[in-house]
């Protein structure tokens, strides 16, 4: 349980468990899922790779909780496939279960203390790493004497947090981690993270609350309408948009995204300056969904270049940018 997953030792056991070497990322083809009353994704594809910390962006209702479900084998496909680490995420194989890791929104601790907990729990995940847990306990500033449901909303959530964190899992999954968590919190949670990445780990969190992730989740994936609309990497988005505050407002179509601002328009156009520009997740969340069509012509290039498999979504069509 001591053992640190970076260690030569560590990070060989945990890649050994429960899944294909060859294929260490989440690939699901051809996925259709739907309640009783409505219709979620049909033939969704998506591929994500190790070494990654994956932003998924999307409004209320556009499937995000869903997609994570499936993922982590808590739904089952009705059509096509979720294969994760080289399993279908629905057989949920033992070894599967110990390598991933979920902090759902809306959780449930057992009526238990912290350190009860971590001796019924950590065994469960043979890369658990204890001595990380206490550096990120430490730095949440957790009281482990007490029983879990007496820590306010946000002390729990921490420590769930940590213990994903320290669980040595290759796929952590959070959705809407910064939820609850104070302005200090946040700003330790982003510090804890970018430590805790690395390449045999894909980590993957959906949020609404894009100012708490920025400059840490990359690439972007934004879902709308129960399709991947938008998959790039930040340096893409740099090198292909920019963002810039006009005085007066562009004409009809002149430009990719405005918006009102104090002193100005907020507006997005094509980058033909040959530097990077900088753009802030809310601004390239708010031109994909205004400007789906445009965004797929603008990326298509890259998505062709990328992967073949994942046609363009213009919004008509099922697809997606990638």
């Amino acid at each position: 349980m001591s053992d640190r997953t970076g260690s030569p030792g560590g990070r060989a056991a945990a890649m050994g468990r429960g899944g294909d070497a060859s294929d260490s990322g989440i690939r699901i083809r051809g996925l259709s899922f739907g309640y009783t009353r409505v219709r979620l994704f049909d033939n969704l594809n998506l591929s994500l790779e190790s070494g990654n910390i994956y932003g998924l962006l999307g409004k209320n209702g556009a499937g995000k909780t869903t997609l994570l479900k499936l993922i982590c084998g808590l739904r089952f496909p009705q059509a096509g496939e979720c294969r994760v680490m080289g399993h279908g995420a629905h057989t949920r194989p033992a070894g599967l279960l110990a390598d991933t890791y979920f902090v759902p929104e809306d959780f449930h601790v057992p009526g238990i203390g912290a350190q009860m907990f971590l001796r019924l729990y950590a065994p469960f995940y043979p890369g658990f790493d204890a001595a990380a847990f206490e550096e990120y306990r430490r730095e949440f500033d957790l009281d482990l004497s007490k029983r879990l449901p007496e820590l306010s909303y946000g002390q729990k959530k921490k420590f769930l947090l940590a213990f994903g964190l320290a669980s040595g899992c290759r796929l952590l999954v959070l959705d809407e981690p910064t939820n609850g968590l104070d302005i200090p919190s946040k700003s330790q949670f982003r510090r804890l993270l970018s430590r805790a990445g690395d390449e045999h780990r894909i980590i993957l969190i959906s949020t609404h609350q894009v100012r708490d992730m920025e400059n840490l989740i990359d690439p972007i994936i934004i879902l709308d309408e129960g399709r991947i609309v938008f998959h790039q990497p930040m340096y893409e988005v740099s090198r292909r948009l920019q963002v810039e505050l006009e005085a007066l407002e562009p004409a009809p179509g002149e430009a990719l995204y405005t918006d009102r601002a104090l002193g100005g328009y907020v507006v997005v156009r094509e980058n033909r300056s040959g530097e990077d520009a900088r753009v802030d997740l809310e601004t390239l969340f708010n031109t994909v969904i205004a400007n789906r069509g445009r965004m797929a012509a603008l990326f298509a290039p890259l998505a062709a270049v990328e992967d073949p498999s994942v046609t363009l979504d213009r919004g008509g069509e099922q697809g997606g940018v990638r």
